[in-house]
């Protein structure tokens, strides 16, 4: 399998911690040089401090404002040459309660903190010999799950988003992917484990086993599964993948 690129700079949004960061120190490992966006300033200078990143920025991917002066910093210090758009946030309601402001607050920071990221690395990147864009979808982005209606609606926009991106970035080095991972043992899943314990009384592992049932292994997906997918996206032997939704899921989709 071809690697990296040598040295190149990659962004990765919502990096402090879960999927990010994992993606983020999977980078480091092969050699980039690593910024990670997020809203936790406490968490983004841990995981520098640790090794997961080079640099940290805050910004929430909501804010196209803050986003884009962040990714602006982040290429002055070095040119991006990979984005990984992983930022993301999960609210679970029936529809009947789901409310449109609900429905704003997914669709802004699981699909309009992406179109704000690509806005902001895109000019740069298409005048490079390479580039790289991932978003960390979800299988909510391929298939629909009951309660989650807000969610999986921007997470499929997002999956739209990547299909028509890449035909369109198809003349140019950039390669345009989504990386749909099923549940995964994150703080973001850890919020739907406590969720399902108080609204049913069950224990922490009957509600894990309520999420791993989705998945055909039986099991929660670990991030560094995820971070393994991401970084072969992001080889030089993956040029010729772009447009695809990957799931990461033991089977589920």
């Amino acid at each position: 399998m071809s690697g990296l690129p040598h040295s190149p700079h990659a962004l990765v949004t919502g990096g402090g911690r879960g999927i990010g960061r994992a993606i983020a120190a999977a980078l480091v490992g092969a050699g980039a040089t690593v910024t990670i966006v997020g809203r936790n300033v406490a968490a983004l200078e841990e995981a520098v401090n640790a090794g997961a990143a080079h640099f940290g920025a805050a910004a929430d991917v909501a804010n196209e404002i803050a986003l884009k002066a962040a990714i602006a910093e982040a290429h002055a210090r070095k040119p991006i040459d990979i984005l990984i758009a992983n930022a993301g946030s999960a609210e679970s309601a029936p529809f009947a309660k789901s409310d449109s402001a609900l429905f704003a607050r997914m669709m802004d920071i699981n699909f309009m903190g992406v179109v704000h990221a690509i806005h902001g690395v895109l000019p740069g990147m298409k005048d490079r010999p390479y580039g790289r864009i991932v978003v960390i979808a979800s299988t909510a982005g391929l298939k629909g799950y009951a309660y989650v209606s807000a969610y999986t609606a921007a997470k499929h926009a997002a999956v739209g988003l990547v299909r028509s991106l890449a035909l369109e970035l198809a003349g140019s080095h950039v390669t345009v992917n989504a990386v749909c991972p099923g549940f995964t043992d994150t703080d973001l899943v850890a919020g739907s484990i406590d969720n399902i314990m108080k609204k049913t009384g069950r224990s922490r592992e009957q509600a894990i086993a309520e999420l791993a049932r989705h998945n055909p292994q039986g099991r929660l997906i670990a991030p560094q599964e995820v971070a393994d997918s991401v970084l072969w996206l992001c080889g030089q032997g993956a040029s010729a993948i772009t447009g695809q939704a990957i799931a990461v899921a033991g089977g589920e989709i």
